[in-house]
């Protein structure tokens, strides 16, 4: 059978009673937007992470987008992050028409590198953008540091670490806001797109509430200028169910991961470094190795399909190229998009299955 690098429909299948039954629920209720299901996954969501505060949008690049609106950063600001990321990251920042400014990643956990902040910071730094990549924390203490003193934003893309832990928190909890996706691949992953924003500052919440639905305060009356990015009443509901077992099936990430660890260990690739003090969710396996592309066909062959997460760095995709800023060298990132290779990982492979990748592995070394 053919081995993917995730399976939506598998975890569907796994809480297919719970699910179904929820969207029957919904169904029969009668109303689809911004319901019960809604509040109440906001306030479960929110006691998941420990913030005072959840707001629900309609995607996880909806979220990034509509946090850097509620500080009023846009045109004639700059936002730092990196290159290394879903082109999510980039686009949210170009929707408010500030500018992005990428510095390049730790060569060991593929995350913004603390190292390079202060040579990108100008007058015109509203935000920093870390990203919490494959599950794995970046370095925010050293992140925060820079950011208090020089007082910046700091708003946390945690679209693929849902449940992550820096140093005793969850990530989300950091910063002035937390970012989250609900894509069906995401450790917490819906039937369909879904975002979260996640903060302490009330003041903040209310206005990432009124933008997401225009400016309503009650309806048919804007106060400020909004948009429509709001998680539906079936997705809030699927959602609600599959949070009762986050924890659980990222216990099971970690678990395969330590297969991998222990399988491949001897070989040749490089595998996934652990950052002291984090527990990474595992979001991907991420392994590298310079002849990359001819594992991954090699795996193909096999019936076994990895991804590459991601291919081309954003400086070098055609819509950005020479249309951000970049500050030093982005050697690290460049070096890593040509050798990383994504392994399938989610909780519902099976033990055979990770076998079977890991001989193909070794007989391709």
């Amino acid at each position: 059978m053919k081995i993917f690098c995730s399976s939506p429909k598998n975890q569907y299948i796994t809480y297919k009673k719970e699910i179904n039954q929820a969207i029957k629920e919904v169904l029969s209720s009668g109303q689809y937007i911004l319901g019960r299901q809604v509040t109440l996954f906001e306030k479960e969501f929110a006691k998941y992470i420990g913030t005072k505060y959840a707001v629900s949008v309609g995607s996880g690049t909806e979220a990034l987008f509509l946090a850097l609106k509620a500080y009023e950063i846009g045109k004639g600001d700059e936002v730092i992050t990196v290159s290394h990321t879903a082109v999510a990251t980039v686009a949210a920042i170009k929707w408010t028409g500030a500018e992005p400014v990428l510095i390049d990643i730790e060569p060991d956990y593929y995350t913004l590198n603390p190292q390079y902040l202060k040579k990108a910071i100008s007058k015109r730094t509203k935000a920093i953008i870390p990203v919490h990549l494959y599950g794995q924390p970046a370095n925010l203490s050293p992140i925060l540091e820079i950011a208090r003193q020089y007082g910046i934003r700091i708003i946390e893309d945690c679209c693929q670490a849902h449940g992550a832990i820096y140093k005793g928190k969850k990530v989300g909890l950091w910063g002035d806001i937390g970012c989250f996706s609900f894509y069906p691949t995401k450790n917490l992953g819906a039937i369909g797109d879904g975002g979260m924003i996640v903060t302490n500052n009330k003041e903040i919440a209310i206005k990432c509430r009124l933008l997401r639905e225009y400016g309503w305060k009650e309806k048919y009356i804007s106060y400020i200028n909004g948009y429509n990015s709001r998680l539906d009443e079936l997705q809030a509901a699927i959602l609600r169910v599959k949070l009762k077992f986050l924890d659980e099936d990222n216990n099971k990430r970690v678990a395969l991961a330590t297969i991998y660890d222990n399988e491949l260990e001897k070989t040749d690739l490089v595998l996934p470094d652990k950052r002291t003090e984090t527990n990474s969710v595992h979001h991907l396996y991420v392994v590298r190795l310079k002849q990359r592309d001819n594992l991954k066909k090699f795996l193909e062959r096999n019936d076994i399909y990895p991804l590459i997460h991601y291919p081309v760095p954003i400086h070098l995709q055609p819509t950005y190229k020479n249309r951000v800023k970049i500050i030093g060298s982005l050697k690290i990132t460049e070096k890593i998009s040509k050798e990383i290779l994504s392994l399938p990982i989610y909780p519902e492979l099976m033990l055979k299955e990770i076998k079977r990748i890991t001989s193909v592995i070794k007989d391709f070394l």
